[in-house]
């Protein structure tokens, strides 16, 4: 048998239905895995008597079934980014201003994966509040890579794991963790996972509930998985997803078989290539990588038709005005008021402002300000209505597109990771990491990063299928396929467990 923390979810649930393995074993290694990475910086908070207690219970619930019915994830370990609340379990965002927060309610997310017999094994590190593409701007420090490059005369450097969730993508990465929640607003799932050799799905807006999870840019966020295969991201997605009448945005749909549409078929399926996602100085890796995909599907039996998605070019600038606007709006509720940090001052309005200066970091701190700016009278029609106004015509665009093709490809980011403190001084550059994936979170659509190749410094590059609102089927079984064609194996070699 592999080591417990090589397999993956569905071949756990293999062995686990099968007696072979138990959860307190699963869950055993994958903790001590985790305590061996404490280097990488890709936890928060670690909850190893908690995970011991599920996994026990889970145990216990698997054997009163005696071979019945157990829940989808039952006895699976999995690491959740420190967005979700967890009852009585400390969540910061990543932020100094949710100081001793503990939650005295669970997300919805959350409580479905605990329903399907998951186990928590703690809570991962990510950007303050979701806002970056880095994973250097937590609170709690920059998160590791687990990858670093090769053959570039021992350049050893940390590489950043992309961002937000570059914790939960490290844990997966890492294999501390099983698999792991993250959320998406621009990116946040499916470029960490380009950067780091896993699979990050963003669903349809509406289709995981927002409830329970703290909020960066309401209209944006989207909960979603990152697995090691592309398997393992269909059964946890159908796990996470569901309606939730707590949640306004969420979406009265039913949850498909997600599993199910894993085919390994895509014969007749017409595959949209989009001309403005040929970027000038884009790297020739990058190019060839989305060439190569191109070819495995239609050697596959795929149609390629070359699109147009005129809007896109304004899609960053159509962001940075929606998403820090909501911010503003969304983060004035840190106050030291009602809950975690509280910095003393000689009346209320000192103590705000002494708390908000303390608590936010730089990143959160711009963003509110820019997201303050663009609201203000004044600007308000200048910026974000004419923002919105955008928004909606590159929705118009995929609207018009997924009349004649059935999903779409694209890169998942224009580089592979880089080093950490490489961009950070440079805000644009850095935005500019989510060139290839805005889009999808402007227009509410579903889309997958799937590791496809290495890059010549030897490490992950991903490429993107993008599919209709509630096409998640069609998404996955498109993305099984080029999983298939790619046969990425390749893995980081554990450095860390010697820094430990």
């Amino acid at each position: 048998m592999a080591e417990l923390t090589e397999i993956g979810i569905a071949e756990a649930r293999d062995l686990l239905s099968k007696g072979e393995v138990s959860s307190v074993e699963l869950t055993t290694a994958h903790s001590v895995a985790m305590a061996e990475a404490q280097s990488l910086n890709a936890m928060i908070t670690e909850t190893p008597a908690q995970a011991k207690a599920m996994a026990a219970a889970s145990d216990a619930r698997r054997a009163q079934a005696d071979g019945g019915e157990v829940g989808a994830l039952e006895g699976i370990p999995l690491a959740i980014k420190d967005l979700f609340c967890t009852n009585d379990v400390l969540t910061t965002a990543g932020s100094h201003i949710l100081d001793g927060f503990k939650p005295p309610y669970e997300s919805t997310v959350t409580d479905k994966l605990w329903k399907a017999g998951a186990v928590m094994l703690g809570k991962t590190n990510m950007d303050e509040f979701a806002m970056g593409s880095s994973n250097e701007t937590s609170y709690y420090g920059p998160v590791h890579n687990p990858w670093r490059r090769q053959g570039d005369g021992g350049d050893n450097r940390n590489l950043v794991p992309g961002g937000s969730s570059g914790g939960s993508a490290t844990a997966v990465a890492g294999r501390f963790a099983m698999a792991a929640t993250a959320t998406d607003t621009g990116g946040s799932i499916r470029q960490p996972a380009s950067f780091t050799g896993t699979v990050g799905c963003k669903p349809t807006y509406g289709r995981c509930s927002r409830w329970g999870v703290v909020a960066f840019a309401s209209s944006l966020d989207q909960a979603g998985p990152i697995t090691r295969s592309v398997r393992d991201n269909a059964i946890m997605l159908g796990a996470m997803a569901g309606y939730d009448p707590k949640d306004s945005t969420s979406a009265n749909k039913a949850v498909p078989d997600f599993e199910a549409a894993l085919t390994g078929d895509v014969r007749g399926l017409k595959i949209g290539v989009p001309k403005e996602f040929v970027l000038d100085g884009m790297p020739v890796e990058i190019e060839a990588l989305w060439q190569q995909g191109i070819g495995w599907l239609k050697d596959a039996g795929a149609e390629i038709v070359d699109i147009s998605l005129p809007h896109t070019k304004y899609a960053l600038p159509a962001y940075y005005i929606i998403a820090p606007a909501e911010a503003s709006s969304n983060l004035a509720r840190y106050d030291g008021v009602r809950f975690g940090l509280r910095v003393d001052g000689s009346d209320l309005t000192e103590m705000y402002e002494n708390t908000r200066a303390a608590g936010f970091g730089a990143e959160v701190r711009r963003r509110v300000l820019i997201g303050t700016y663009v609201l203000s009278a004044g600007y308000y029609d200048a910026y974000y209505l004419k923002a919105q106004k955008v928004r909606r015509l590159i929705t118009q665009d995929f609207r018009d597109v997924y009349e004649q093709v059935d999903a779409i490809l694209t890169p998942s980011a224009p580089s592979a990771a880089f080093a950490i403190g490489e961009k950070s001084d440079d805000p644009i550059s850095m935005y500019l990491n989510d060139v290839f994936t805005v889009t999808a979170n402007l227009a509410g659509l579903p889309g997958i990063s799937i590791p496809a190749g290495l890059s010549d410094e030897g490490l992950p590059l991903g490429l993107q299928v993008l599919a209709p609102a509630f096409d998640e089927e069609t998404m996955y079984r498109i993305a099984g396929v080029l999983e298939e064609a790619a046969a990425f194996t390749a893995q980081p070699e554990k450095w860390w467990r010697s820094a430990s």
